[in-house]
């Protein structure tokens, strides 16, 4: 019988991914590009139809880096589970939601391991790499194979190893950014490990997978908590008039102990706005409150009102009301670059200004239909479609409002044509400096009228 050891060193090795998203899709590229036979696992039938025909849904996997792999077969994709009985490797990346109190939504993984504690065979490693709270895969995951009659260790192994994956980013990839791995076992460890390092980045291991569950955790509360910092501070600067654009810019020119963050109308997408609420939840098991995750949160929540406030400020300049303008929002994609909506401000932001009265539409060269409302802030269900950034549509808006800053959009036409517009991200800075009908978060006020 051929060892784990031969199988990963010769790419023998049957790897199982259960969910093809912006996490899984990426990932079985990367594990077919590196010689390993891939399936993937997905409950979503036009993504099976879709990958099967070499066709990517995701923006980070390219057509032509998926088509060679679909086509000799050494990537394919299925909706049937049994296959996990026949495979070596299997990697759960499915979602990890919070509910409407912010309390983590498990509800995926523990699918997920059920599906595979049916069919979990002796000599399997299974590797969580959804982010989730520190003690999932012991507390959550662990339990559930193991009703399977097998123990973790001794027939099967599992690890965690979490996913760092920066959609839109070109310079770190699934191919080489470097992996965190920790197992409920040593084996465990040091077999997940050994898997990784084959498609060629780093892997770094530590002690369990609580220590790797707590690091991916570690690195988004970092930046949530020093985003909220920014986003405080442009409050403090708007009032102050000082541009904090200016002052970020000059604190970057110091080599060491400083990095830059910036501020803007919220926190959006599959990690920051949500991983912080995994950490403080699972603290409060232990009677501790996690105040400065806490305050990050109400500050990075609370930057859509502000946002809603310097349109209503643009308009009363103009002796218009909120109720009944027309008002453009530019980019509702969570980042620039992107077509992930997930979380994004744009969504608490519009809902805001819907529930005022105004009149909303929007443009996303990435994100041709939105979802807002069916919620606390705006009871009805609202399906938008993305308008042309004609400029017939700029000139009619009341207010133009720039949420996220794609690049390829002509700021310069849209400032030019539009009555006013509110720049929560400085993608019009060099535009308002010629044109003046610019009011800029975190920046001093300006008299549009």
């Amino acid at each position: 019988m051929e060892s784990w050891e031969d199988k990963i060193t010769d790419r023998t090795a049957h790897v199982a991914v259960i969910g093809l998203g912006y996490v899984g899709l990426p990932l079985a590229t990367a594990f077919a590009k590196a010689g390993f036979r891939v399936t993937g696992l997905e409950v979503d039938r036009k993504k099976v139809r879709d990958i099967s025909a070499g066709k990517s849904y995701i923006p980070d996997v390219d057509d032509k880096d998926l088509v060679p792999h679909v086509e000799s077969g050494r990537l394919t994709v299925t909706l049937d589970y049994d296959v996990l009985r026949e495979l070596d490797a299997i990697f759960i990346c499915v979602p990890t939601p919070y509910d409407a109190q912010r309390a983590p939504d498990l509800s995926f993984i523990r699918s997920a391991s059920e599906s595979i504690q049916s069919r979990l065979r002796r000599g399997q490693l299974v590797v969580l790499q959804s982010t989730t709270y520190p003690g999932t895969t012991e507390e959550v995951v662990l339990p559930i194979l193991e009703k399977s009659g097998l123990k973790a260790g001794d027939d099967f192994f599992l690890g965690f190893s979490p996913e760092r994956i920066d959609p839109g980013n070109e310079q770190w990839t699934a191919y080489n950014t470097p992996k965190v791995v920790g197992g409920v076992t040593p084996e465990s460890t040091r077999l997940t490990a050994s898997l990784l390092r084959q498609m060629g980045a780093l892997v770094h291991t530590v002690s369990s997978a609580r220590a790797a569950e707590m690091s991916k955790l570690l690195e988004n509360t970092f930046r949530a908590v020093n985003i909220a910092l920014v986003n405080e501070l442009a409050l403090l600067a708007e009032r102050m008039e000082i541009d904090l654009w200016e002052v970020i810019g000059a604190a970057k020119t110091k080599p060491f102990g400083f990095m830059p963050f910036y501020p803007g109308p919220g926190v959006g997408g599959h990690c920051i706005p949500v991983d912080p609420y995994y950490l403080l939840w699972k603290a409060r098991e232990y009677d501790f409150y996690t105040k400065f995750i806490e305050l990050a949160a109400e500050v990075n929540e609370a930057m859509p009102y502000h946002v809603v406030e310097l349109v209503t400020e643009a308009l009363s300049q103009g002796g218009l009301p909120l109720k009944g303008a027309n008002v453009l929002v530019l980019g509702v994609a969570f980042k620039p670059g992107v077509d992930d909506p997930r979380n994004s401000p744009a969504k608490r932001v519009i809902e805001l200004l819907l529930s005022r009265g105004a009149m909303v539409n929007y443009h996303d060269p990435y994100v041709p239909r939105f979802q807002v409302g069916n919620d606390v802030f705006h009871h009805r269900s609202v399906a938008l479609e993305s308008v042309p950034l004609t400029d017939d549509e700029l000139s009619s808006a009341d207010c133009v409002v720039i949420v996220t800053g794609h690049r390829g959009v002509d700021y310069e036409r849209v400032v030019a044509q539009a009555v006013r517009v509110v720049d929560t991200c400085n993608a019009a800075a060099d535009v308002d400096e010629r044109l003046g009908n610019v009011s800029r978060l975190g920046a001093p006020g300006r008299d549009l009228t």
